[in-house]
């Protein structure tokens, strides 16, 4: 297919012969006079990436044109050297000695944007380390002796429903966006990804001349807290998925072309038709402070990293991406591309259900809820870069905790859209009903998220529930009844449909009984009540009957 021989020429121009140059990405107006056609995507996307978005209803349009190559022939005229290209943002990274690129494209009438993304001579005095602060040495029944330190980050999410029933990611395929993945090749944690072929790939952005798996830890980490296979002491959330391994990230330093090479990796990401991104980066403030990003930004539309992000998941994809470790420092802020209008923030909490003293506060600048979710990030059981199995705390490590377990959710409901999953798993959460700005929508919980996208797919154990919930079927009213010591929490209630949407919501003071005798009017059929009393939440199948 052409979309392999697109690459490798890519790569072939991408050789970079001197690395004390500056880099500019340059932006076009149009693709006008393509090469290629919306007609014909199987000439620069894999089958599987069309499969994708015919499967979710998702048109093949414009942004998934590759760049104009006569724009590209036209700036390669000039004393520049070919980096890479994107074909979301319809524009182009070059190096060059020049520092007034501007001055040698003057106005040319097909270039609309030209911006110093690196400068060929930096300091890193200013740069600061996201990876920081993050190396340090239940619903349903879950065996801890086979999860071994795991057993928090799986059950905190009744990770356990799923993965009893064998659903640990097969057939979903995650990228993973990072900054190196230090033998990930070697290390016992991922035996099993490689025995199984389940590492279909490795690509670094970042240098093509790169020994990708003698990179930075940070990646490899991250794909524990997924891919991780060692039964007594870590399982990941996804152990049986397939994973893309991406470099995006140079740790060396941080510049605004970090963002760039991000948003190729997405694009290489949807075009070999991953499913899942995870991405543990994050963007506001560069060693060149001129091109920081302000609160204002974070609008969920501004950033290029988080244009692209949001682009990616309209392509059908979900993307995760962590809040940001920001929350002690000046910033306190969410970091793009977390704030991402359709991108999946995630928080940190600690095991006891706490938002984590460093996750960073949302909500995005316009308002948005951010992050969206949570997940375990403080003390987070993985594989260390030293080869043992340790704890470690970061957003970077709630971010794939989420994207493993979302991958079994997703595997469990095949069918249903990335938009979709997205929805359940929030509305699933413990803060579905009051969000705030450290957790966003809570903490997930699979076998909830499991009954909003198919109330038929959970069975209901009673023995289970604090509350019981009666006459079943209902008629014109519904009572809440506390089984146990009723704590005298404020009660929050969802009335939903059997695909997930919200058709009431109550807020009730917390009592022994509460009973709902303002029932929408409602036809007859199968609907979901969630009862959340602020420590536990409870899912019940109503039958509706007149």
């Amino acid at each position: 297919m052409k979309y392999g021989i697109l690459f490798i020429v890519f790569l072939f121009f991408a050789i970079i012969h001197s690395q004390a140059q500056n880099y500019y990405w340059i932006g076009f107006t149009d693709k006008n006079n393509s090469e290629y056609s919306l007609s014909a995507p199987e000439d620069y996307l894999s089958e599987r990436a069309i499969e994708r978005r015919t499967k979710q209803n998702i048109p093949i349009d414009s942004l998934d044109l590759p760049v104009n190559q006569s724009y590209i022939d036209s700036v390669l005229t000039l004393d520049v050297t070919f980096f890479h290209a994107s074909k979301w943002l319809n524009g182009i990274t070059v190096v060059t000695d020049s520092l007034r690129l501007d001055t040698l494209i003057g106005n040319w009438s097909f270039v609309n944007e030209i911006q110093l993304s690196k400068p060929s001579s930096f300091s890193t005095k200013s740069a600061k380390n996201k990876f920081a602060d993050e190396i340090e040495v239940l619903y349903d029944e879950i065996d801890s002796a086979y999860y071994g330190g795991s057993v928090h980050q799986i059950s905190m999410l009744d990770g356990q429903f799923l993965h009893q029933q064998n659903i640990k990611g097969q057939g979903i395929q995650i990228a993973v966006l990072d900054g190196g993945f230090y033998n990930a090749d070697v290390n016992p944690a991922f035996d099993s990804l490689w025995i199984n072929q389940q590492i279909l790939g490795t690509k670094d952005v970042v240098d093509l001349n790169s020994d990708f798996f003698s990179t930075n830890y940070h990646g490899m980490s991250v794909l524990s807290c997924m891919g991780g296979n060692i039964p007594g002491e870590l399982i990941g959330t996804a152990p049986k998925a397939s994973y893309w391994l991406i470099r995006s990230e140079d740790t060396g330093s941080e510049y605004i072309v970090e963002e760039d090479h991000w948003v190729v990796a997405a694009e290489f990401a949807d075009s070999v038709g991953a499913d899942i991104i995870n991405s543990s980066l994050g963007y506001s403030e560069f060693d060149d402070p001129t091109t920081d990003h302000t609160y204002a930004d974070m609008d969920g539309k501004t950033t290029r990293v988080t244009r692209a992000a949001n682009i990616a998941a309209s392509r059908g994809m979900l993307v995760f991406t962590s809040a940001g470790n920001e929350r002690d420092d000046p910033w306190k802020r969410i970091v793009a591309p977390s704030d991402g209008d359709l991108v999946i923030g995630v928080g940190a909490v600690d095991k006891d259900l706490n938002p984590a003293f460093f996750t960073s506060a949302g909500p995005a600048s316009d308002g948005d809820i951010k992050p969206n979710v949570s997940a375990m990030g403080y003390r987070t059981t993985l594989q260390l870069s030293n080869g043992v199995v340790g704890l470690a705390s970061g957003t970077s490590f709630s971010s794939p905790v989420m994207a493993g377990m979302a991958a079994c959710l997703w595997q469990y409901f095949p069918e249903k859209t990335a938009l979709e999953i997205k929805d359940a798993l929030e509305q699933s959460g413990s803060m579905a009903f009051t969000p705030d700005s450290l957790v966003g929508y809570g903490i997930p919980n699979m076998r909830t998220a499991s009954m909003l996208l198919n109330p038929f797919s959970v069975p209901v154990y009673e023995k289970q529930n604090n509350w019981q919930v009666y006459p079943n079927p209902v008629n014109n009213y519904v009572v809440l009844q506390n089984k146990g010591t009723f704590s005298g929490k404020e009660i929050a209630i969802g009335l939903y449909s059997i695909t997930g949407q919200i058709i009431q919501q109550w807020t009730k003071p917390g009592a022994q009984k509460i009973v709902l005798s303002d029932l929408p009017d409602l036809s007859n059929g199968m609907f979901v009540l969630k009862v959340n009393d602020g420590e536990k939440s409870e899912t019940f199948k109503l039958n509706k009957s007149y």
